[in-house]
């Protein structure tokens, strides 16, 4: 998986950080606790909106004697798993609106919740937007005030966003009132990415618009409830990605208005005063965070009660408070807050929610993106955390003890064609804790015993799993990553003598690690902790690692982070002595990779036994390069030799490939030019590299599929390939340019097969045995056996 940060799941860097996603939270990680957050009354609402597996809650928190306690958990009345239910919500007259931006075939829709006399809540009437189409994501956000209730639609019309007003009419129901757009806007805008309204104006932000120099539009709404365009609001020295417009507030004349990206993200709140005679919103000072440094986002977020407004600063984990003058046009001081018990990337700061006795801050970053949140309260001091708030894991049952065998298109609850589960174990059964989801695989099989091991990543460290009986695979034991490294989402396996070699990207000082397997052995009495046998610093942070166990070099691939990254290229080691790691040079072709440095985000490296009598014989490696394929020859590993590098159309991201056993076809994947729309439907690319020297784009395979694809592994003449969403997809290519799809497994079958991240990352599929097994992010390892009859010789 893609290791720049520039494209992937696990964050946007600094560039990006304001850039969204138009289709209804598509590709969404975690469960989305703490997406969204409320104060109704004595109640603390959090909403938990980005489950697939079940449908959307809000949870409803009350105080007993100074301890919060679940009362309850709200839910549509037709809730389906994955409506987003909670993906914003809003409390205006006493009534409760959550929005559901999957709703309604993905056009979205709001629900609204009435208190009775009990102290529960109950759903009292569903909203639509009249004009609804599958996309909108209707209920992306929400603000009420005064009479009314602002609900955004980012995906209308094309992303250029609407906003609709909803007013009570004489039956006492939400209805649309009017429907507020940017008679300037532009596609993709997202008009309406935060909004606020004190009953009488509505401040309506774009931070995408202007190349996401951002800006907010104003309304007012007239005596005969009409609505009036009067402002639109800009940043005079905005630099690009300024992001004016990410929050809004609004009370009484006054405006506070975020800019999270200016001053290089350290961000800054703009202040707007209502002159009433001439109907101008004119400025009313800046406001930066008086310790903010680059990257601080202070104005991400903003909520606001009474007097009191919080600004919420991600980049800092932190949240501040500043006072509004109750004359009217003055501000008051600026005071900063954490919450405790929270760990960086929590996301604190991301949503604020403000009450007059409480508040909640949702922290939707914590526990790998799972989620969670805090109840604040007032002491002498200003505010202190009175609760912290998480939600129970949803996860799959073990399946063990008998094959589930592929039936009329199903093997239980998952899609299949010709796939039978031997075995499966959820994340949290093989050390997993909160949060924490598997990544890549590998393999080991005992020379001594002739059992088979899956060697199982994870974000905090690598499993070790028996398969001696494959329908009870067994958990081993754990290798943590190493001391004062972080958890990360991307750990890459591979093995060599006998020793497992590991790394990870993103982990900070991790560098390799070197594992004894035949200490599994000795595995008795229940998961054991162990200890790397051998480590090597020679580089911190690398996303992959590459073995050509005929020649014993390893080659650690993106560095990053410290040690000798070598742009990001081969970092060659001598791994022959597999305990006394050396290093053994570089390589990297400058002319590939996003910053030019060479940077390769997989490899593979073999000796050459093809067609190309000029190279046969040789160290050859096969780079996926970001932008291009690249081939050199790395025979002498302190002079490397480029043999060529070659680009394809529509590249966005060469993310990894293997080669054919003949060493005549090389088959690569981009992970990101079905999510970039470059291409329509999944796409190999299958290189002819009979002349190592002159690669040729021989076939783009496009699957009937649309999902992302991820690693890819041949065997004889079937490839297995793990494409996300589509599970694992074996294909036949006997005819080696032209592949055809003979067997799948769907490992996440309740999410649509589209461009996304979730589902399954990787597959080991050279066990003699025949098992296959398969990694799935949120949910485990698949033991899978691909039924007799339509297998290949």
């Amino acid at each position: 998986m893609i290791a720049t940060r520039t494209y992937c799941r696990a964050g946007l860097g600094l560039a990006l950080a304001l850039s969204i996603v138009l289709a209804p939270d598509a590709g969404a990680a975690g469960q989305g606790y703490g997406v969204s957050a409320a104060v109704a009354g004595g109640d603390a609402l959090v909403g938990e909106a980005l489950n697939e597996r079940v449908p959307g809650y809000v949870y409803v928190y009350r105080a007993d004697d100074g301890s919060w306690t679940e009362v309850q958990r709200l839910e549509a009345s037709d809730a389906v798993f994955g409506d987003h239910f909670g993906r914003s919500m809003a409390v205006v007259e006493g009534d409760l609106l959550v929005g559901a931006t999957v709703a309604n075939d993905t056009s979205g829709a709001v629900y609204v919740y009435r208190k009775g006399q009990d102290g529960r809540w109950a759903e009292v009437q569903k909203v639509a937007a009249e004009d609804g189409t599958p996309g909108d994501a209707w209920g992306r956000t929400m603000a009420g005030g005064g009479e009314v209730v602002l609900v955004s639609s980012l995906g209308h019309a094309d992303g250029r966003g609407a906003v609709y007003v909803l007013a009570r009419n004489e039956n006492g129901q939400w209805a649309q009132e009017a429907k507020l757009v940017a008679d300037d806007g532009a596609p993709q805008d997202a008009f309406g990415m935060a909004v606020a309204t004190d009953g009488r104006h509505a401040f309506v932000g774009v931070p995408q618009a202007n190349g996401q120099t951002g800006a907010v539009y104003v309304f007012q709404r007239e005596a005969d409830h009409s609505w009036t365009r009067t402002a639109k609001l800009e940043m005079d020295d905005a630099g690009r990605a300024a992001g004016f417009g990410m929050s809004v507030a609004v009370r009484h004349g006054m405006a506070l208005v975020g800019a999270p990206g200016h001053h290089e993200f350290a961000g800054a709140v703009f202040g707007y005063v209502l002159d009433e005679a001439s109907g101008e919103w004119r400025p009313n000072g800046e406001f930066r965070a008086f310790d903010g440094e680059r990257g601080t986002q202070f104005g991400m977020s903003m909520a606001h009660e009474g007097y009191e407004v919080w600004i919420g600063a991600p980049g800092a984990d932190r949240y501040y408070v500043m006072s509004w003058d109750s004359d009217g046009d003055q501000w008051g001081s600026l005071s900063k807050f954490a919450v405790d018990d929270m760990e960086r990337g929590d996301g604190l700061g991301q949503v604020v929610a403000l009450g007059p006795e409480f508040g909640v801050v949702g922290l939707p970053g914590a526990d790998f993106r799972l989620g969670a949140a805090s109840i604040v309260t007032r002491n002498d001091d200003g505010w202190t955390t009175a609760a912290k708030t998480i939600s129970e894991v949803t996860a799959l049952d073990p399946i063990t003890g008998a094959d589930v065998d592929c039936d009329d298109g199903t093997a239980g609850e998952f899609g299949c064609t010709d796939v039978d589960i031997v075995s499966f174990l959820p994340v949290q059964a093989i050390g997993g804790t909160r949060g924490v989801e598997v990544n890549d695989v590998w393999g080991w099989t005992d020379p001594v015993t002739g059992t088979e091991w899956a060697l199982v990543g994870r974000y905090d460290g690598t499993a070790f799993i028996d398969l001696s009986d494959p329908s009870n695979p067994v958990y081993a034991g754990n290798l943590p990553l190493t001391e004062g490294a972080r958890p990360n989402t991307w750990r890459d396996i591979k093995v060599y003598k006998d020793h497992a070699f590991v790394v990870a990207d993103g982990a900070g000082a991790h560098g390799m690690q070197v594992f004894d397997l035949t200490q599994l052995r000795e595995t008795r009495d229940g998961p054991q902790t162990f200890e790397a046998t051998a480590h090597y610093d020679g580089v911190q942070s690398a996303h992959n690692i590459v073995i050509n166990e005929e020649t014993g070099f390893a080659y650690a691939v993106g560095g990053r982070g410290g040690g000798g990254t070598c742009g990001g290229g081969l970092h060659m080691i001598d791994i022959r002595a597999p305990t006394e790691p050396e290093f053994a040079g570089c390589f990297a072709d400058p002319s590939t990779g996003h910053r030019r440095t060479g940077y390769s985000h997989d490899a593979m490296c073999i000796v050459y036994r093809g067609p190309d009598e000029e190279h046969r014989g040789k160290e050859i490696c096969f780079g996926s390069n970001e932008t291009a394929l690249s081939i050199a020859d790395v025979t002498d590993k302190e002079n490397p030799v480029a043999l060529a590098m070659a680009t394809y159309p529509s590249a966005v991201y060469s993310h990894q490939g293997w080669i054919d056993e003949a060493h005549e076809y090389f088959y690569m994947n981009d992970e990101i030019d079905e999510l970039s729309g470059g291409v329509s439907n999944t796409r190999t690319l299958i290189w002819d590299v009979k002349d190592l020297d002159e690669p040729e784009l021989a076939k783009e395979h496009l699957s009937d599929n649309t999902s992302s694809d991820h690693n890819l592994y041949i065997l004889g003449d079937l490839m297995y390939q793990s494409n996300y969403v589509s599970g694992l997809r074996i294909l036949d290519i006997s005819d080696r340019e032209n592949p055809e799809e003979v067997a799948f497994f769907d490992t996440v079958p309740w999410i649509p097969d589209a461009p996304g991240f979730d589902g399954s990352w990787s597959n080991y599929p050279y066990f003699e045995s025949g098992i296959i097994v398969v990694t799935s992010g949120k949910e485990g390892v698949f033991v899978l056996r691909k039924t007799d009859r339509n297998l290949i010789p």
